[in-house]
């Protein structure tokens, strides 16, 4: 069998897995967030922390609540790094400096998990269990309330009740990611993944040097990393090290995890707001553009210039042997349309076009399908656009889901698109203009500067995922990442939430023979088209100077 097609039949594989999963999983998540019933384990959280699940929020107190629960979250991990070298089971690792202290904290609870050390040579057992992977539970519970609480707005009328963040929070965490997470990393463990607490093993020699290596709950580790579109790796070489991601099986199920939840979030938003096939529209331009980068990926690394990549059967250079260019590229594809940020080759040594492809994923505001949650209310925020847009052209007020979108909506859904653009383009610009920071750059020229700009369009839109080459490791990067993931992660959830706010106080429009038909394919086709310009117009002038450049000169 030829790389291409193996590469082919995984990608149907994939689709037809997840095809078996979004109703079941859909159908269950929006059960979840609609009932009034809490599970005795439930009430106990509840107890603990002081919060009545019953009590519907206003978006005002929403968001509080997602701020006070996330600075909590910051400050937890940032005491636990710093404290590591007093803690049991800290493997002999000293406390984690103060600036990659902030840069971990703050990745881990914003979703990103954006990592510039060594896992498998910094982060002890404690830090790992009861802290990283504690955050990767949180963190994606967090975003699936934001855009529950958005459905919500939809849904709802004359009210400006959006839910209780607290009881949607724990929902996601003990009747979602919790059971998910628990199925999955026992299949990681039958299929070689590493689980256990042992301490640090010499193997042998390796270029003149003892070789070692320490185990931990990987599996674990790995299971919610993937379920939650975390992305943090235990090792450094996250879902390309063995103990992580053993076999091409295990690849492909972990590429299944990390899009199952987002892609079955359509359903829920479709069932919740009382139109399935509202879903299925929603559900219908993700899958176009993750389709369609996942071919253009696979149609540029499969392309064989020279005869050393027509041996290879595609550019083989930073991939796995065990998961060849299909299976990578689907892998790099999913990681960066999502926030997940895993990664099972280096796209630093992708095709120059091929890295391209991976940085304009993720500047699309990763809503294809996107993060847990992150993605659903991304989508929805370009759909009010594509809503006001269609407007325009016809000389009518823009109906979506029976509210008007007026001018303080699309202000609110403007701001949205608008804070992750300048994020990026302007640390990134920032960078490029100090003398210290390009010090850091491992290439020079268009290359050097896809570094800068991948890790900044990573950090700014939660993503997590490295271009490999940038030593990131610095005071510099750690703080200005470290700024770019809090901004890009907390600003969007207070125009998501205000947004909401403001759809559940609208009473219902009646729908017309003028009204826009939301859930047909004229929409769909509307809809891709206007994220791919709006993101085109933006960030093109930057990628042209990188990954355009390099591409078009290879």
């Amino acid at each position: 069998m030829g790389p291409v097609l193996a590469g082919f039949l995984q990608l149907l594989a994939l689709i037809g897995a997840l095809t078996l999963a979004y109703i079941p999983l859909g159908t269950y998540m929006a059960r979840v967030y609609s009932t009034d019933k809490h599970w005795r384990v439930e009430r106990w959280i509840y107890r603990g922390i002081g919060a009545d699940p019953d009590t519907e929020m206003r978006w005002p107190a929403y968001l509080r609540g997602v701020l006070a629960f996330s600075a909590a979250g910051v400050l937890f991990l940032y005491l636990l790094q710093r404290l590591q070298g007093v803690l049991p089971g800290s493997l002999g690792f000293k406390a984690i400096d103060p600036d990659q202290a902030f840069n971990t904290a703050v990745s881990f609870v914003t979703n990103t998990n954006w990592q510039s050390y060594y896992g498998e040579q910094a982060m002890g057992h404690v830090v790992q269990t009861a802290g990283l992977a504690v955050q990767n539970f949180v963190s994606a519970a967090v975003g699936i309330a934001v855009a529950v609480a958005l459905v919500r707005g939809f849904a709802r009328s004359r009210t400006g009740e959006l839910g209780n963040f607290w009881s949607d929070m724990v929902r996601g965490v003990t009747r979602i990611l919790l059971p998910g997470a628990f199925v999955a990393a026992v299949v990681l463990v039958a299929c070689g993944a590493i689980q256990n607490f042992s301490g640090i093993h010499e193997v042998g020699q390796f270029m003149g040097g003892a070789q070692q290596w320490n185990g931990g709950a990987v599996a674990s580790q790995e299971a919610i990393k993937e379920l939650g579109t975390n992305g943090g790796g235990y090792f450094n070489a996250n879902s390309a090290h063995p103990f992580e991601n053993p076999t091409p099986f295990t690849n492909l199920f972990e590429i299944f995890l990390l899009l199952v939840i987002p892609f079955a979030l359509t359903r829920t938003f479709g069932l919740m707001v009382g139109s399935v096939k509202q879903g299925y529209a929603i559900l219908a331009t993700m899958a176009s553009i993750w389709v369609g980068f996942t071919a253009l990926m696979m149609w540029t690394e499969f392309a064989h210039h020279g005869p050393a990549l027509q041996l290879a059967g595609g550019a083989m250079e930073g991939k796995e042997v065990r998961f060849g260019v299909g299976s990578s590229s689907i892998f790099a594809v999913s990681t960066t349309l999502t926030s997940t940020g895993a990664v099972d080759s280096f796209h630093s040594s992708f095709t120059g076009l091929g890295g391209g492809i991976t940085m304009l994923g993720m500047m699309l505001g990763e809503i294809a399908p996107g993060g847990t949650g992150s993605g659903l209310y991304g989508m929805l925020i370009m759909a009010v656009i594509a809503v006001f847009i269609a407007g325009l052209m016809v000389g009518r007020t823009p109906e979506y889901l029976g509210k008007k979108i007026g001018t303080r909506e699309i202000k609110l859904a403007a701001c949205y698109i608008l804070i992750t653009p300048a994020l990026v383009l302007v640390f990134a610009g920032i960078a490029m203009a100090l003398p210290t920071p390009a010090h850091s750059m491992t290439n020079s020229g268009a290359h050097g500067f896809s570094e800068i700009l991948y890790a900044y369009t990573s950090a700014a839109n939660n993503n997590g995922s490295a271009f490999a080459g940038l030593n990131a490791d610095t005071q510099w990067f750690n703080t200005t990442l470290g700024l770019a993931m809090v901004l890009g992660r907390f600003l969007p959830m207070v125009f998501v939430l205000a947004l909401a706010g403001s759809l559940a106080e609208q009473k219902p429009v009646p729908e017309t023979a003028g009204t826009l038909r939301t859930e047909k394919p004229l929409f769909t086709g509307l809809l891709v088209g206007a994220i791919l310009i709006i993101t085109g117009l933006t960030y093109f002038p930057a990628l042209a100077l990188g990954p355009l450049a390099e591409g078009l000169a290879s």
